[in-house]
């Protein structure tokens, strides 16, 4: 098993939020599969630490609870959307780093994940 890059803090609030903008509503376990997709772990408790970074985005406005554990896109300024989604393309590419994956494959398994 390749390893997985560990991700918390504004990074795992990037990316989640990047995902969520990419993709539509989200539950809990679904965003932990897909940070597991893209290469990543959260250490500690991984749900709670996924709850309360998506806590920090709605209290600024950018997810909104859709119902208990499924989120969903909210509203964002443009320039803040291409700052957190400019982060979480960085942080995909750490992971595939460190994961040792070669750029080609990674960035086609990214391909894919945003189609």
């Amino acid at each position: 098993m390749s390893e997985l890059y560990e991700i918390r803090g504004t990074g795992l609030r990037s990316v989640i939020t990047d995902h969520l903008f990419r993709v539509g509503p989200q539950t809990i376990p679904d965003l932990l599969d897909a940070l597991e997709y893209q290469g990543f772990t959260v250490a500690g408790r991984p749900a709670k630490t996924v709850s309360d970074a998506l806590r920090w985005e709605r209290e600024r406005g950018r997810v909104r609870l859709v119902r208990r554990g499924k989120y969903a896109p909210a509203e964002m300024p443009r320039t803040t959307e291409q700052r957190i989604h400019r982060r979480a393309m960085e942080l995909r590419a750490r992971a595939g780093i460190a994961a040792g994956r070669d750029d080609e494959h990674f960035w086609d398994r990214v391909a894919l994940y945003l189609d």
